[in-house]
């Protein structure tokens, strides 16, 4: 008789070695390993499972059994999915206000949590350069009253044939770029409160909308410049209505179908535990995140008892139609590259893979499209360990045939 190949042994060890691994915690002798009677007991007892074929096949009553949790496959229903979301401001009701001209803050009339109508003073600032925007005002206007003068001395003049046409078309185009720019420099000042005539160097910071101040950034006597904008800035003022909150979203790929303008979904926040909220889709990304491979959804909602804060964490929940296929649970599949894998139960103790195919994947459960039929057995409890299982099982196999003389 030809002896076993070396390579044959190791491989019939391991599997008996995970067999046995199986056997100890199915019976509740983990904790007595050490015991090397209790060993051989469990050992003689539970032989390791055959293999024909892609089937790995145990012994009826066969202790590793109890270890192998297994579901049935239940046509695909509504699923509710879950995704992570942040609350921010709704940038169609928050306004950022940043210095225009550069000033010393000489007075502060509001701070956060002040509720404030459109027109209201924030803040005062001492600017030179503002006075310098009305003192050019002041001159254009001057200068606008002087060119008209001259036009209509001009017109009289070109009426008694005194002046030639040349001169009244240059007084013309005089007095219009006069009356420009008085609307130039009047538009920038007016812009700021500083319409009204005379030099004072006031400048108002002014609130455009109705809300509340929920950021302030700036300090009596504090010096500011028109440079100190933009990204990466925090603005002077941030005011906002926190009753509409934006919620963003970040949503796998395969959300992509479901998460449609209009789209509800519910809202729940760890701070808030116990309370829901009832947001709708108002927009979606064009792009996936090359690092997160997510996809930015916006939604709105309302928050009329300033319950949610700006900045929260929460998770967005929608109900999602997968359409035709089965529900297995998220731990039933298995993924090897990227193929998709579920252990069939075709008869009691007799277990085979079968290669599916994937319609959705969530935390807790995946719908299969394409492989498994409703009411088919999958294993769902230690799956993982039946597969190396079986895998090594089938290595002893085709080990076994090559030894042969």
């Amino acid at each position: 008789m030809t002896a076993m190949p070396h390579s044959t042994s190791c491989f019939r060890a391991t599997l008996h070695a995970l067999a046995l691994v199986m056997t100890v915690a199915a019976t509740g002798l983990l904790g007595a390993c050490t015991d090397r009677s209790a060993v051989a007991a469990v050992q003689a007892e539970a032989p390791a499972p055959s293999v024909q074929g892609n089937q790995i096949r145990y012994a009826p009553n066969h202790p590793q059994l109890a270890m192998l949790g297994v579901t049935a496959a239940v046509p695909s229903r509504a699923l509710r999915v879950e995704l992570p979301a942040r609350l921010v401001w709704n940038e169609e009701r928050t306004q950022r206000l940043y210095p225009a001209f550069a000033g010393r803050v000489s007075a502060i009339e509001a701070d956060v949590g002040s509720r404030v109508k459109r027109g209201s003073t924030l803040a005062q600032l001492a600017s030179p350069d503002f006075g310098v925007a009305q003192a050019e005002t002041a001159k254009a206007q001057a200068e606008a009253r002087l060119s008209n003068a001259n036009l209509q001395r001009q017109r009289e003049l070109f009426d008694a044939g005194i002046v030639a046409r040349k001169d009244l078309e240059q007084a013309e185009a005089d007095a219009a770029r006069a009356l420009a720019e008085v609307a130039r420099t009047g538009a920038r000042t007016a812009m700021y409160g500083g319409g009204r005539g005379g030099v004072d160097q006031r400048l108002a910071l002014v609130s455009g909308i109705d809300g509340v101040v929920v950021e302030r950034n700036l300090n009596p006597g504090q010096e500011l410049r028109p440079e100190q904008s933009g990204a990466g800035v925090p603005a002077l003022f941030v005011l906002s209505d926190p009753t509409s909150l934006w919620v963003q979203i970040d949503a796998r790929e395969s959300e992509v179908g479901t998460l449609q303008p209009g789209t509800v979904f519910t809202l729940t926040a760890p701070g808030l535990p116990g309370q829901t909220f009832e947001g709708r889709v108002t927009a979606a990304a064009d792009y996936i995140d090359p690092l997160s491979r997510t996809i930015k959804v916006r939604g709105v909602v309302a928050n009329p008892e300033r319950r949610l804060k700006a900045e929260m964490i929460a998770t967005a929940q929608f109900e999602r139609s997968p359409g035709n296929g089965v529900t297995v649970p998220a731990s039933a599949v298995l993924l090897r590259g990227t193929r998709h894998s579920v252990l069939v139960q075709v008869e009691p103790g007799v277990f085979e893979p079968r290669e599916v195919q994937i319609g959705w994947s969530g935390s807790r459960e995946v719908m299969i499209s394409r492989g498994l039929a409703v009411g088919e057995q999958v294993v769902s409890d230690n799956t993982l360990l039946l597969a190396r299982q079986l895998r090594l099982a089938q290595d002893v196999a085709v080990a076994t045939a090559d030894g042969k003389p």
